[in-house]
């Protein structure tokens, strides 16, 4: 059987590619568009979004038109107003605390988890992979952190069950080895947990600044905010303490991740 990939490369994938093709050293592109080499390397890593003459010089050394141009045009808008603020907070913390009653955490998401989320929103047609490499950008900009920032994650047993078959195998293992990092804790709110609790208000992202500032971030499906007020942070991480007690343990945690992987085999 022949499996043929529909997906468009996303924007790091595509200059890394043009780049090969050209026969280009990352030497000899960074000299062509006067950046240094670093740059390039972020480039074709995701952390770092071509700005628009750079982009420019760009779609100039590989004679492609405005098409890095217009990609990165989009992928700096994906990253939307609201959205930046909390970007910097999560490069900028000791400590991230998550829930989600629907979905993976963010920083825990895998790329094709990433992908069929996003896909499946219909204002995100053709765009769909500039938006994956927008949250990888961001995941690597967390994990790349010396010291690693603490992580701490709460799912529920809901998120786990919910996916393709083989997006939730991939996502499911990631997960568990994760888990195991000694910076990570995934913790999962089973589905005997009944009733109403705080965690059906919403997803809640918590971040502790190495200055110690608190900040927190909430989310819909039209925009987000970042909450700042010390009384407002304050509420948001008395949701999350409460929520927490009702989550399992870490290690049962894992079991039943380890469970649910078992039975995609």
């Amino acid at each position: 059987m022949i499996i043929v990939n529909d997906h468009p490369p996303s924007l790091p994938a595509r200059i890394r590619e043009l780049r090969t093709q050209r026969k280009l050293s990352q030497d000899r592109l960074a000299a062509a568009i006067g950046v240094s080499k670093s740059s390039v390397q972020n480039f074709e890593s995701g952390k770092l979004i071509p700005q628009e003459g750079t982009a420019q010089r760009l779609d100039e050394v590989f004679g492609t038109g405005n098409e890095i141009q217009g990609r990165a045009k989009t992928a700096h808008e994906d990253l939307r107003p609201w959205l930046r603020p909390w970007a910097e907070h999560e490069r900028r913390a000791l400590l991230l605390r998550a829930w989600e009653p629907l979905l993976i955490p963010c920083p825990l998401q895998r790329e094709p988890y990433m992908r069929e989320m996003f896909a499946g929103v219909p204002a995100n047609a053709g765009r769909v992979e500039d938006l994956v490499a927008n949250r990888t950008a961001r995941q690597a900009a967390i994990m790349d952190q010396h010291p690693p920032v603490t992580i701490s994650c709460i799912i529920t047993e809901f998120a786990l069950r919910r996916g393709p078959r083989g997006v939730m195998k991939d996502q499911l293992g990631y997960l568990a080895d994760i888990g195991e990092s000694p910076s990570v804790t995934v913790r999962v709110l089973p589905d005997a947990v009944g009733g109403l609790h705080a965690g059906l208000g919403g997803p809640i992202s918590l971040a502790t600044l190495r200055d110690g500032r608190r900040v927190s971030y909430l989310d819909d499906q039209l925009q987000g905010k970042v909450v700042t007020s010390a009384r407002d942070v304050g509420e948001l991480e008395l949701s999350w303490e409460s929520i927490n007690g009702l989550a399992m343990a870490a290690d049962l945690s894992r079991d039943l991740i380890l469970e649910l992987l078992n039975d995609h085999k």
